[in-house]
């Protein structure tokens, strides 16, 4: 995959006593969708504003496509797409002159691409900005972020006001983007959407990176809920050693197991035991994984 998109060495960044950014190692590769996760507070607009060299780190470096953020930061905005989460727009101009007025900046941008780009998100580009509602801003703010299919997009919290409907095209046009072997960036808090999109996630926690790993890794990593409904009573002691089982409930002959790891062994038990009449599965969703990297020990 060549050389990643986004490379961090020890990226520190201080406010007087306030540490909120503290050693951060994270490689973002290309082509791939990174969620960055973590709530108010913890860090992720402080990293994505180092990035852009909006503010200066305290100590370490960044790079984005190989060059250094603070040396290069007037080429790296040429092939880069932002949409920040405290988005501000002209409010006297229309969406139309919002998005012409980035395009000539970015020196022309293909029409029929940010036409397409309109359609799908259901932007009302023929309305004043100030007129608008906060999704309907937003929308504008991704277009402009999207129109020149940079290589890489730094969104911070896109989905903010978007209803379901534009929300899932939002996740698409990511998607898309990954497909054609750029990169993404995402810092949310909305974490059913990084679900959907992400490759991989990074979880910050007051500053400090505490996982990086794949969804389906981390996801794998977390206890599910296995529901057996069996022929006959069940006696939980048969599943009290079996590997990654934390616990056994059981009501007549409806038996609920929580469990983490691989499921062969518990499935072997299962059918070995008894006669087995249903099951269902219920994964840990990210929201269960993330909260439990935010328990207080």
């Amino acid at each position: 995959m060549g050389e990643p998109a986004i490379v961090t060495e020890k990226l520190t960044k201080h406010y007087g006593e306030v540490r909120a950014l503290v050693d951060l190692d994270l490689e973002v590769r290309r082509g791939e969708v990174f969620g960055f996760l973590g709530p108010n507070g913890a860090g992720k607009t402080t990293t994505i504003r180092l990035l852009l060299d909006f503010i200066r780190p305290t100590s370490g470096r960044a790079s984005i496509l190989g060059m250094d953020t603070r040396r290069e930061s007037v080429e790296i905005r040429r092939r880069i797409g932002y949409v920040p989460g405290d988005l501000a727009l002209y409010a006297h101009l229309t969406g139309r002159d919002t998005v012409a007025y980035f395009a000539n900046l970015r020196r022309g941008v293909d029409r029929r691409y940010v036409d397409e780009l309109a359609e799908r998100l259901d932007a009302d580009l023929d309305r004043k900005v100030g007129e608008l509602s906060t999704g309907n801003r937003q929308k504008i703010g991704l277009i402009q972020a999207f129109m020149n299919r940079p290589e890489v997009l730094i969104l911070d919290e896109p989905s903010i006001g978007l209803d379901p409907l534009v929300q899932r095209e939002l996740q698409m046009l990511i998607r898309e983007a990954a497909g054609e072997g750029r990169t993404v960036f995402l810092s949310s808090h909305t974490l059913s959407e990084v679900q959907r999109v992400a490759d991989r996630v990074g979880i910050i926690r007051k500053g400090r990176l505490v996982e990086t790993e794949s969804v389906s890794s981390l996801r794998s990593k977390a206890i599910r809920r296995v529901e057996f409904q069996m022929d006959g009573p069940v006696d939980p002691s048969v599943f009290a050693g079996v590997a990654g089982v934390r616990d056994v409930t059981t009501e007549d002959n409806r038996v609920v197991i929580s469990q983490e790891g691989r499921m062969d062994e518990l499935l072997k038990t299962a059918v070995e035991k008894f006669t087995v009449i249903d099951m269902t599965v219920h994964e840990a969703d990210l929201e269960e994984i993330f909260l439990a990297y935010y328990r207080e020990p």
